[in-house]
Parts: structure tokens; C-alpha cells; sequence
């Protein structure tokens, strides 16, 4: 599973013990519980939804679901949105190789998206400080920080509460090795360093393989493993980054010798195998918006196995690593100091051992039981938002951009007909056929 299917695989298991709950998607889901319904529904087919719709008193929703499902969008039951992935600035990195007019199609959807949620819920998740930060200006521009919500409380804590990702309550068990003795070129007693998830535009992942450059000749004994070279979802292009970080680890020599990728998803429950075979766990970004107010899921499972982490400086996690001592933090796109950062976390044995005393009281805190609590307890006691009325009311109301527009129709000839047409004036019959055969695509696999 990729992050958000994570969270709100999490999200049922702490509200069952509460509610009566039902996951409610159009991919298939593959896991059951005993504890809550997972149900599959068709795409767009807002009929099969609408049942699910009056069933619920409470409706949490992430993504698209107010574009996919019509009686999501209208619905007057009290919706939370989980605003945890701030994905609008995903696509200023995952698309700016695409041609402009796509580009700011994609961004402008996400936008579009985001605004409907921050224009309807009653109550919105965030993850970091940081992601109140950003999402309270959200809300203030969209008229939500009014004279109502803030009678109902100053703070507006309860409009838009903390809920971080988290970590399982039981430690991680190896079943069998995944990395070392395992993968061909990394022995039993390598020291392994472990990019725990995709390689994905808005990270740096050739810094990382330019600092084992520097290390291949002095330190051949440690290797790096990327765990998930390519995205299990196929309606997730291949990045330029994972192009460019395979290049640079041919061009230095290093591919198969100290630098290794998976390419095959692990699955969800397997993870523990390749975690525990790590020494350390390395997360690197470039500077951009993305990176101010991400999240980064990884770093969690570096938590739950109690791995010291390695990461670049200037997002959220980079406080917590420097701030607890769970870790060394470095400048971004800098080799030398990510190389002498790596050697001393896998060498120095004090400053392990000080990262492994304070990683035990990190992952404390990191429960997915404290993390969700705050949400466990709106879900218990739901109550509409204080400007409900005045909400509906503009809802109703609001307009948008021509394309934002087009996307808010329902499903059919009419909106298929307005978004060739839209995609026609912004790049010609060449970006319809491309449109035309991503769609086909997708209703294939589905």
C-alpha cells in the first residue's frame, strides 16, 4: 500500500473500536479485517455510492472524491477532509516535465480539488505545524476562518485538528532477510542503508548516489538499497528522477556494486524483512514548496524500526531528527557532508546509541493510537461546522475557471465533449489523443 491507502487503512482499524465503519473504494482492495467492510465500487458510478452515502453519518474523504462521486459532494451528512498530502504542490514537481499546458492542468485540478474540501467539510486533518500553517491560510481564503468559527474557538483547533501519520503499537518482526544475503552484491555483514519508498521528483535521490561515489572506494562495505524504484500504481508515471538517479549510479560505476534498486513493490506486510535488515535510514529532498509542508510516510517506518535516519534539511522531519537526536540532518544537493554524515551514523557507535535510546520515546509518540485520537474522537461526537448554513450557501454559489468548471460537471457526453474541446485549445489534437488514450487505459485496468 502507498501512503494514503496507509492512513485510511488505519484510520477504520482505530475508528471500528468506536463506529461502525466501511472503506469505501473504486480500486480494488485486495486485504480484509474483521473489524470493518472494505467495499469495491465502479468508478463515477454514483449509484452503487449513494447507498454507502445514506448509510454513513460521517464521511471522510481525501482526493478526488468530490469530483468522482456527485453525492459525496452534495451530501448534507458531516464530511471530514484529510488534507495530510498537500498535493497541489506535488504536481508543481511530478508534471513540470510535462508540456505547460498539462502542467497547469494538473495544477489546477489539484487546486480545484482542494478548494471544494476546504469550501464543504466540517472538520479537516493535517499533519505538521507546518500543514496548519499552510491549510489555515487555505481556509481564511476561502472564508472559513469567520466570525462563527471563531466564536466556536479562537484557536480553531477543532476546525482543523493534528493528525499526524503513525506507527504501528507492535515493533517490526523479520520473518525471513530481504536485503542482506539476500539481494545479489549485499552480504550478511554490508552495512545497508535503506530509501524506503519511491524515487519521486520532489526528492534528491542523485545527491545520495553521488555521496556512495565518494564512499565506494574507502567503504565498499556499505551499500545502498531502494526498496521501490517504481510506483506499483500504473496510473503513476515513471519519474525523470528515477531516470536520473539510475544514470548517475552507471555513470559512477556504482549500480550493482554499493547502489541497488528493487524494481518490484514490497508488500505492505513484507516490509518489516527489508527494514530490519538496514542500518540506517535515508531520506533526501530538494528545496522547493513541496518539501516545506510534506510528511514523509518513510521516515515513520524508519521510526517503527528504530532505525537512525540520515536526511536533508528543511522540512518538519528535519527538526525532529535534529531536535530528539535521532539522527544527522544535512545542507540539501550537498554530497560531501551527506557522505561524512553516513559514515559517522554507521561507525560512530555513541552517536548510535544515543539515536537508538532516543528513537524507542519517538516511536512512542508516534502511535497510530495517539496519532488518530483527536479524529476518534470528532468521528464519536461529530458535530457540523459552526458555518454550516453560510457554507452550503456558497457552495453553491461558487464558480471557479473555465476548467475547473468543465471538471465540476457531471460525468457524461456534455463534460466529455467540454474537456476535449478544453484540451484541444490548450495543446492541439496531439494532447487529446494523449488524454484520450490515458482514459482507455484506466477503464482497461478497471
Amino acid at each position: 500500500m502507498a501512503g494514503p491507502a496507509i492512513r485510511v487503512w488505519n484510520m477504520a482499524e482505530a475508528l471500528s473500536a468506536a463506529c461502525d465503519v466501511r472503506i469505501v473504494s473504486w480500486n480494488r482492495i485486495e486485504r480484509t479485517s474483521d473489524l470493518f467492510d472494505t467495499v469495491h465500487v465502479r468508478e463515477a458510478d454514483d449509484r452503487q455510492m449513494r447507498d454507502h452515502e445514506a448509510w454513513a453519518d460521517v464521511i471522510i474523504v481525501q482526493g478526488t472524491s468530490f469530483r468522482v462521486f456527485p453525492s459525496i459532494a452534495q451530501t448534507q451528512k458531516i464530511v471530514v477532509a484529510d488534507l495530510y498530502d498537500p498535493f497541489q504542490l506535488e504536481q508543481l514537481e511530478m508534471n513540470k516535465y510535462a508540456p505547460p499546458a498539462e502542467w497547469a492542468d494538473e495544477v489546477t485540478k489539484a487546486v480545484s480539488l482542494l478548494n471544494e474540501q476546504l469550501a464543504r467539510a466540517d472538520c479537516f486533518l493535517c499533519a505538521s505545524e507546518a500543514q496548519r500553517n499552510l491549510w489555515l491560510g487555505g481556509l481564511s481564503s476561502m472564508g472559513r476562518l469567520n466570525p462563527t468559527t471563531y466564536s466556536d474557538d479562537p484557536t480553531f483547533e477543532s476546525l482543523l485538528r493534528l493528525v499526524p501519520f503513525g506507527v504501528p503499537g507492535e515493533p517490526p518482526v523479520q520473518r525471513r532477510h530481504g536485503i542482506k544475503g539476500t539481494v545479489p552484491g549485499i552480504a550478511t555483514d554490508d552495512k545497508v542503508l535503506i530509501w524506503g519508498g519511491g524515487i519521486y521528483n520532489w526528492f534528491d535521490p542523485v545527491t545520495l548516489v553521488e555521496a556512495m561515489g565518494l564512499l565506494a572506494d574507502e567503504h565498499p562495505e556499505i551499500k545502498l538499497f531502494f526498496l521501490s524504484a517504481r510506483h506499483f500504481n500504473p496510473d503513476i508515471p515513471e519519474m525523470q528522477a528515477l531516470t536520473d538517479t539510475v544514470e548517475s549510479a552507471e555513470r559512477l560505476g556504482l549500480l550493482d556494486r554499493t547502489v541497488f534498486f528493487n524494481d518490484a513493490w514490497v508488500d505492505y506486510e513484507r516490509r518489516a524483512d527489508y527494514l530490519l535488515d538496514a542500518d540506517i535510514g535515508v531520506s533526501t529532498h530538494l528545496i522547493h514548496a513541496e518539501t516545506r509542508f510534506a510528511f514523509r510516510t518513510r521516515i515513520l517506518d524508519y521510526l517503527w524500526a528504530e532505525l537512525p535516519i540520515v536526511a536533508t534539511d528543511g522540512d518538519s522531519f528535519a527538526t525532529l531528527i535534529r531536535d530528539r537526536g535521532i539522527g544527522r540532518v544535512v545542507p540539501a544537493q550537498d554530497a560531501p557532508a551527506l557522505a561524512a554524515a553516513i559514515v559517522e551514523m554507521v561507525w560512530d557507535e555513541d552517536a548510535r546509541r544515543v539515536a537508538a535510546d532516543n528513537l524507542k520515546a519517538v516511536r512512542e509518540e508516534f502511535m497510530w493510537s495517539r496519532a488518530l485520537a483527536p479524529l476518534v474522537a470528532f468521528c464519536t461526537d461529530p458535530k457540523p461546522a459552526p458555518d454550516r448554513d453560510l457554507v452550503l450557501r456558497r457552495v453553491s454559489a461558487v464558480g471557479g475557471t473555465t476548467f475547473e468548471r468543465i471538471l465540476a460537471m457531471p460525468r457524461g457526453p456534455r463534460r466529455d465533449f467540454a474537456l476535449v474541446r478544453h484540451y484541444w485549445k490548450q495543446g492541439g489534437p496531439a494532447l487529446v489523443r494523449k488524454k484520450m488514450l490515458t482514459r482507455r487505459e484506466r477503464l482497461q485496468r478497471d
